[in-house]
């Protein structure tokens, strides 16, 4: 069918020509300069941490317990208590290989403005901080000529989405490579499932379903003395300008795995949603459950749901539907329209995706190749997710070129401590929810 330009749907042959150009670049890419990266010249790969959370030190880890000389050299965070936390949990998790955290106090660096001088001592930046922060980020890594390994999602609003793209061109052009934590990607048993479904195995898919239904996530209590901004970055979860609301936040790795079955993004959406359970001040203004539609410029449509709701039936997975089987992409199987299993990948030869994120890039940036281009379809599935969040607060059908092209920002006007939030609580603590009907997009 005809699309629009720039169209989130494409057919098959699009995508595999666009593929193959890219393939090409790797064949092609020169050995990119030491004045960017380690190139393969003797020497470690010097890395800097902006984002010293959970996630963030996590990767860290990972990125140390590659196979090639790495070192940490430089850590970033808004708040200090959090930055030396991350580095004692890094220190005792490398316990066999502490010469690899080498940041000096004084390349320790704390506040708004820290990711710009951590950045500038390292070759390759690791971006793991709240993900409303994530597109000013990666567009100063690009600038600074860094590789970059970032966390899902890149953005929380359309605003920064476009920034990300943006960006992405510039790293591509700068042969850059750039890998996004949408794990998925780069495990085993997921990377055999899309392949056999691109090769014909459940024929035309023709509908799917995606979950992530959990209990939830950590609250922060307040504390005395902190302002309204340290508030909310403390509980960044539960505000949409730093997080994007839980279906942006995690639904986005289901949504992401349906948009590569499918090499499409989808065009329009609509949903609902709401609070029902996790109520009150403590719970800032994101949802407590989605439930959203997604149609794909061939007409399929994507069923897609995420709660956060202590008690409830947990369940993350992806299921796809075609017209000869279906693919249970948790279970890692594939069944005829009978079925009958046609392919059971082997979880004992499972891989650990978190780990191999870090090892397929660091492997590529020691040889100076130029393999991983992540960004931008990390940017166009936070889009998806975004686009979902947007017909769930609003009640109303929305088109992926409308919102995409919005320039809706939602972040604040500036970023200190003393600084306005974009949100603030009335008298009684509580903060304004979304209410579909009403809200306007964002």
């Amino acid at each position: 069918m005809d699309q629009k330009p720039g169209s989130p749907y494409r057919t098959r042959r699009e995508f595999v020509k666009a593929s193959s150009l890219l393939a090409g670049s790797i064949l092609t890419a020169p050995l990119i300069s030491q004045a960017n990266f380690f190139s393969g010249a003797p020497g470690a790969i010097r890395v800097a941490l902006i984002g010293c959370g959970g996630r963030g030190t996590g990767a860290a880890v990972q990125a140390l317990s590659t196979k090639q000389n790495v070192q940490l050299v430089a850590m970033a965070d808004a708040f200090k208590d959090r930055l030396d936390t991350s580095y004692n949990n890094i220190l005792e998790a490398l316990e066999d290989k502490k010469s690899r955290v080498q940041v000096k106090e004084e390349n320790k660096f704390t506040g708004f403005d820290a990711y710009k001088k951590a950045m500038a001592l390292a070759d390759v930046v690791i971006l793991a901080t709240p993900p409303g922060f994530r597109p000013i980020h990666f567009e100063e890594a690009v600038n600074q000529g860094k590789q970059v390994f970032m966390e899902k999602p890149v953005a929380t609003d359309p605003a920064g989405v476009q920034r990300v793209l943006a960006a992405a061109e510039k790293a591509k052009a700068k042969k850059l490579n750039v890998v996004v934590g949408l794990q998925r990607r780069y495990q085993a048993s997921y990377r055999e499932l899309i392949k056999r479904v691109h090769d014909g195995a459940i024929g035309e898919i023709t509908s799917a379903q995606a979950w992530w239904n959990n209990d939830g996530v950590w609250v922060h209590p307040r504390q005395d003395g902190w302002t309204e901004m340290e508030y909310q970055m403390r509980n960044w979860y539960y505000f949409v300008w730093l997080c994007g609301d839980h279906i942006t936040e995690q639904h986005i790795h289901n949504l992401d795995v349906i948009n590569w079955a499918m090499e499409a993004y989808p065009v329009r959406a609509q949903g609902m949603g709401g609070r029902e359970v996790r109520k009150g001040k403590d719970y800032g203004q994101i949802y407590d459950h989605h439930f959203v539609e997604f149609q794909y410029g061939n007409g399929v449509i994507l069923n897609s749901q995420c709660r956060h709701q202590k008690g409830t039936m947990s369940k993350v997975d992806e299921l796809l539907i075609g017209t000869k089987g279906r693919v249970y992409c948790d279970a890692a199987r594939i069944v005829d329209n009978k079925g009958n299993v046609i392919y059971q990948f082997d979880k004992k030869t499972e891989n650990q995706p978190y780990q191999n994120e870090h090892d397929e890039l660091f492997e590529a940036i020691a040889k100076g190749e130029y393999k991983f281009w992540d960004a931008e379809r990390g940017a166009r599935s936070t889009m998806t997710s975004i686009l979902g969040r947007m017909a769930t607060y609003s009640g109303q059908n929305v088109e992926w070129d409308k919102a995409i092209n919005s320039g809706i920002n939602i972040m604040p006007a500036a970023y200190a401590f003393d600084a306005t939030p974009p949100v603030l609580p009335d008298a009684s603590g509580l903060y304004p929810v979304p209410e579909p009907g009403q809200t306007k997009f964002f």
